[in-house]
């Protein structure tokens, strides 16, 4: 059976079941948290550009004002957001993201994307994501993912940050950080699901002691409620639930497909951020280490693979596309 914990490269162990707060609306993020954790959650994956990062650590301060947990029971993962990669950005971005939570530190500190943009002061802030303006232009700035990943090494060494790493990297770009690091890349973050498996990618991390989260585990689930662009995709796939594939190991299991999905990953030691707001669906989905997948059914899993890739912004940023997965 596998542990429910994953111990990091820079020695600190992280849950491999947490809930993500991509799309929880700030509104709702706080008593949503909340409720995560009274549903046994301890680790929670947010980010700037949620936009909810300070109604989440509301939800958190609660449940330890109320007893349930300790600050040291709780694990927090957020990244920083593209426009804030520069050296004069980063670390004042950090900390008034640390403040946000106000928990005192991050757990993890990820590079959300390997794409520096222009600099936009949070207060003017105005648009969602990757738009600058009412055009929706994106401007790339020339930062180097050394500048920025130096600075995420000083929030490890003033103690904002305990483990640091990256999200949607690629191999190469990571062989070319192994050549500067000093502090390890605790976790990389990536897109996967049996839609898109990154086989090739997942060995490379995992064989320099990266630990692997996965993110939209339910495939094209996550992208219908976006905007026609990110859910265009997502339309014209058959839903990883309905798969005759991922149904029939479900019911042999007595376990519903999105606990098959989430098993897949963590069998094979991948961290997974699935959210709910239902709360018999956030208990399923923490409840996905009781059992066990033959391998033959996780190798049928894999054979899904598409190489489809839906959180893509060389395909969602038709007038200014980035092709960071080319």
């Amino acid at each position: 059976m596998t542990q429910n914990t994953v111990k990091l490269a820079s020695g600190h162990e992280m849950p491999l079941v947490g809930f993500g707060l991509w799309k929880v609306p700030k509104e709702t993020a706080a008593d949503t948290v909340y409720n995560a954790i009274k549903a046994g959650y301890r680790l929670f994956d947010g980010a700037y550009d949620y936009q909810n990062e300070k109604e989440a650590g509301e939800g958190i301060r609660r449940a330890i004002k109320d007893g349930l947990v300790k600050r040291e029971d709780i694990f927090v993962t957020t990244k920083l957001w593209n426009n804030y990669h520069g050296k004069e950005h980063a670390v004042p971005m950090a900390k008034s993201q640390n403040d946000a939570w106000g928990l005192g530190y991050i757990d993890l500190f990820l590079i959300h994307f390997p794409c520096p943009l222009e600099y936009i002061s949070p207060e003017k802030r105005r648009y969602p994501g990757w738009w600058m303006d009412d055009a929706g232009t994106v401007k790339p700035a020339k930062v180097s993912i050394r500048e920025t990943w130096e600075q995420l090494e000083s929030l490890v060494d003033s103690g904002i940050a305990k483990s640091i790493g990256v999200s949607n990297f690629q191999a190469q770009s990571l062989y070319d950080l192994f050549t500067y690091a000093k502090h390890p890349v605790s976790s990389l973050q990536i897109e996967h699901h049996p839609y898109l498996v990154q086989p090739n990618l997942i060995k490379m991390a995992q064989t320099h002691d990266i630990v692997i989260t996965a993110y939209s585990s339910f495939g094209p689930q996550s992208f219908l409620e976006l905007p026609e662009a990110f859910r265009q995709r997502a339309a014209d796939v058959a839903l990883l639930f309905d798969s005759d594939t991922i149904k029939s190991i479900a019911g042999k299991h007595k376990v519903t497909p999105a606990q098959v999905l989430l098993r897949w990953a963590t069998q094979r030691n991948i961290a997974v951020i699935p959210k709910s707001n239902n709360p018999s669906r956030l208990a399923q989905n923490l409840d996905v280490l009781s059992f066990d997948l033959t391998k033959e059914e996780l190798e049928s899993i894999s054979a899904l693979d598409k190489g489809l890739r839906f959180n893509d912004p060389g395909h969602y940023l038709p007038n200014h596309p980035l092709h960071l997965f080319a």
